[in-house]
């Protein structure tokens, strides 16, 4: 955004766009975490109760620690 518009923005929103991206980024984050907390969960009551090998249910945990990594890396970089 050029000067005038973020003049614009900050005078109508009463905040700078930065703190926007900020909210967003966490909002993101913290979906994913919620969602990898869920998938996780539920991988683990599938292997508790046998309904998963182990080597699933490390599956289920390394990609969402992959796309966690990812994320982060194109998000925050």
């Amino acid at each position: 955004m050029n000067a005038a518009q973020v003049s614009a923005f900050q005078a109508n929103g009463g905040f700078a766009p930065a703190a926007v991206a900020t909210v967003v980024l966490g909002l993101v984050f913290a979906v994913l975490l919620v969602w990898g907390v869920w998938a996780m969960r539920t991988a683990y009551t599938g292997w508790a109760e046998q309904r998963l090998s182990q080597r699933q249910f490390l599956g289920v945990v390394v990609r969402f620690v992959a796309m966690y990594l990812v994320l982060t890396y194109f998000l925050l970089s």
